[in-house]
């Protein structure tokens, strides 16, 4: 078991933007979770990942609850996430980016310049990695938005996760960049890591996922292989209303 989830629920106001959601994803997979506009699945990433606190249940990583930890504990763990809006630094370099990700360089000696040789060449095969190592000096701002997704998940892989959690990955990108990413998260899963994908783009999900949990209002309403998911008449009702 990577990540396991039990009875998980938040609310916000009057509204319950997850509710009792208990999940398992499958360790070694690409796991997909899908679900209308406002089924909860943003909601959910951020209570995995520590950046909000469940009003109930619990959350296990590697068999260990992480529910109240922080996001920083969580990510030293080995679970690593991207968002839908990139946050990455604009003003600063593609390869100062890398290196602040690290957390092991203070913002001030790596702006002085003080850099560590090793963390640097790990920057550079996972800019590499990307196919975006020629821009290792350029600000981040004048990165395309495709490049910018590129970049933060670069920067997660300098922490080293064995779970990562994809938050709209192929959101706002072209076609080609798209099927870049769909080859990188091929070719990383090959390698041994975990995946957890949200993703409205049901070609995506349905062409890359091994594994794929549907939630609805908050909840799983039904998960396996891709070809399950489709067909299952509980998926149809919640996107299609038939």
């Amino acid at each position: 078991m990577s990540l396991r989830t039990e009875g998980l629920a938040k609310a916000f106001g009057g509204v319950t933007a997850v509710d009792g959601a208990t999940v398992e994803i499958r360790e070694g997979a690409i796991n997909g979770l899908i679900g209308p506009n406002g089924s909860g699945k943003t909601t959910f990433f951020n209570l995995v990942t520590g950046l909000i606190r469940p009003d109930a249940g619990r959350v296990l990583y590697k068999g260990k609850e992480i529910t109240a930890w922080s996001p920083h504990r969580i990510a030293h763990a080995g679970l690593g996430r991207t968002f839908q809006l990139c946050r990455i630094f604009p003003r600063m370099t593609v390869l100062e980016n890398m290196l602040v990700a690290v957390r092991r360089t203070r913002l001030r000696e790596l702006l002085a310049g003080s850099r560590n040789a090793a963390e640097v060449e790990r920057a550079r095969h996972w800019l590499h990695r990307m196919g975006i190592e020629h821009l290792e000096h350029a600000e981040a701002r004048h990165l395309s938005y495709g490049q910018q997704k590129l970049l933060e998940l670069a920067a997660i892989f300098m922490g080293d996760p064995d779970l990562v959690l994809l938050d709209e990955p192929a959101g706002g990108v072209n076609p080609a960049l798209i099927d870049r990413i769909v080859t990188l998260v091929r070719d990383l899963n090959a390698e041994g890591r975990t995946f957890l994908v949200v993703e409205h783009n049901m070609d995506v999900v349905m062409g890359m996922c091994d594994h794929v949990v549907v939630f609805d209002r908050g909840a799983p309403i039904c998960e396996g292989t891709p070809e399950t998911v489709q067909s299952d008449p509980r998926v149809l009702e919640a996107y299609l209303g038939v």
